[in-house]
């Protein structure tokens, strides 16, 4: 069975880059957990989520685990979270950090799940579906893993709602039309669709909560954004001559005069299977 993951941006296929740049990527994802922004998402996450003593838990795209680790402390030493992603690369590094917690890190596609019928209490699933081919099926695969009662969390980006202040509009614009290709995934809007897809999935007790990101500075939202990133390796831009240095002068100059912001929405929606 072909893998559900995309192979658009670097976050899709982990272990088809470079080491190089699967170093780079790793240290994006441990980054932007420890961004304040990206914590108040996941503080949203875990007060929809609810995950109880003793339970058992799936984080479904674990990355480099710090979630998972976190959800185990939350559980107890008689509960159990599986640790799933579907890059090796990644679940090895995840391993490297253990702290033996009452983790179970594997890998796995989130679309074809190696794991029994109704065998967790929950789910924890966050921004994975903007990477896959088939975004009901995967939810479909964590509902089919949950058991009748159990509490699916789901949380994911919706990239349409990117928006700058301090920085020319027109200058953006022709930005993003070239870099939103591959900087960002082809479903864009995956986070505003999570709670039309859990109402089609047949989960009941919903609840869908936009966390508005707020960068207020060049260097706040390269955590972030790859497209105001200067690390971000020039020829992974793909524009014109020129055009990126102008946008990443002018993003600069507005960190400078204070005037720099940028807003991002990131959806954590929630259901009972």
């Amino acid at each position: 069975m072909e893998p559900a993951q995309k192979e658009r941006t670097p976050f899709s296929d982990i272990d088809g880059l470079t080491a190089q740049m699967s170093e780079m990527v790793l240290a994006a994802l441990t980054e932007m957990g420890q961004h304040p922004e990206i914590r108040r998402v996941r503080r949203a996450g875990f007060d929809a989520l609810r995950p109880a003593l003793g339970a058992r838990l799936l984080d479904a795209g674990s990355g480099s685990g710090e979630v998972a680790r976190r959800l185990a402390a939350e559980v107890g030493p008689r509960g159990e979270v599986t640790a799933l992603d579907y890059s090796a690369a990644i679940t090895a590094a995840a391993i490297a950090r253990h702290d033996k917690s009452n983790v179970r890190y594997v890998t796995g596609d989130v679309g074809a799940l190696d794991l029994a019928d109704d065998c967790v209490d929950g789910v924890w699933c966050e921004r994975v579906l903007q990477h896959v081919d088939d975004a009901d099926r995967a939810i479909g695969e964590l509902c089919r893993v949950t058991r009748p009662g159990g509490r699916i969390c789901l949380i994911d980006t919706d990239w349409e709602s990117l928006a700058f202040d301090g920085v020319p509009p027109r200058l953006w614009d022709e930005v993003w039309s070239y870099v939103g290709g591959h900087f960002t995934p082809k479903q864009r809007d995956m986070g505003r669709t999570l709670r039309r897809r859990l109402v089609a999935a047949g989960l009941t007790g919903l609840t869908a909560t936009p966390v508005t990101c707020l960068f207020g500075s060049p260097d706040s939202a390269a955590v972030v954004l790859p497209m105001v990133n200067p690390r971000v390796p020039e020829d992974a831009w793909q524009t014109p001559p020129g055009l990126r240095d102008e946008w990443l002068a002018c993003v600069e100059a507005a960190g400078a005069r204070g005037d720099f912001l940028a807003v991002l929405t990131i959806w954590v929606v929630a259901g009972t299977v």
